[in-house]
């Protein structure tokens, strides 16, 4: 796509899943990445298996934690030189009905879902302010940013702070060339996912709930990634693209 050969892409939660699938596509696309995870295992393979493809580094950090979002930034200005792409990925979801919902769940999914991508972008956002040369931020938001699915009391509210966040800044930082979007995916086929249902629930949901009557890929949802990034959605600023297969064309 145009516009990503060449650029500094730091990608939180880059190192699983979606993430990982994220980095691998924008290495493709000819950009230098710089990836930030929680677990050291995973970024060393994550190293090693896209290191073929193109510059990349990592560090591991709690995007929740200041000083760790700070260090995360920091680490990848080092290595990139510049960030002109911040993607925010990193994420994590509970599952329980709303009155058995702990409050250490609430706590922890609010903390890594939102506060997290608040500290990271405040952070990217300021240093592509200060030098004027602009930049794009996409967020990952989710179709339970657009309603209530049961039993995900933290992690939609999680998800429709992260919808609202990606308005805010759009609002402030459109003046400094700073392009911000978020990506509302449907039900994806992950680690995280597949953590939370068992297999034949997942093969029934996707047959009654998808049009399209499959659960989507996790390098579909890096292909929506690149294009918002990129100069082919340029005048594509605080929008919401949802990738779920027609889920919420559904009555």
């Amino acid at each position: 796509m145009r516009g990503l050969d060449g650029k500094g892409v730091l990608i939180v939660g880059g190192t699983s899943g979606i993430g990982l699938a994220t980095a691998r596509r924008f290495l493709e696309e000819g950009s230098r990445v710089f990836v930030a995870g929680n677990d050291e295992a995973e970024l060393k393979e994550t190293r090693a298996t896209l290191a073929e493809l193109g510059a990349i580094d990592g560090v591991v950090g709690d995007v929740s934690v200041e000083d760790d979002a700070e260090a995360i930034v920091r680490g990848a200005t080092a290595f990139l030189a510049r960030i002109d792409v911040l993607i925010s990925n990193a994420g994590v979801a509970h599952k329980a009905p709303f009155l058995e919902t702990r409050t250490e769940a609430w706590d922890r999914t609010i903390a890594v879902n939102l506060r997290g991508m608040f500290l990271v972008a405040r952070a990217v956002g300021r240093l592509m302010a200060a030098d004027g040369a602009g930049g794009a931020i996409v967020n990952m938001a989710s179709t339970n940013a657009l309603g209530g699915e049961e039993l995900f009391t933290a992690y939609n509210a999680s998800k429709g702070g992260v919808l609202q966040l990606t308005r805010t800044m759009a609002v402030e930082l459109g003046s400094a060339g700073i392009r911000v979007n978020c990506l509302c995916p449907g039900f994806i086929d992950t680690p995280l996912n597949r953590g939370l249902e068992d297999e034949a629930w997942i093969q029934t949901y996707e047959r009654e709930k998808i049009p399209l009557g499959r659960r989507g890929r996790a390098d579909e949802v890096a292909a929506a990634y690149a294009f918002l990034a990129s100069e082919e959605a340029s005048f594509i600023h605080g929008a919401a693209l949802v990738i779920d297969g027609g889920q919420t064309a559904v009555m």
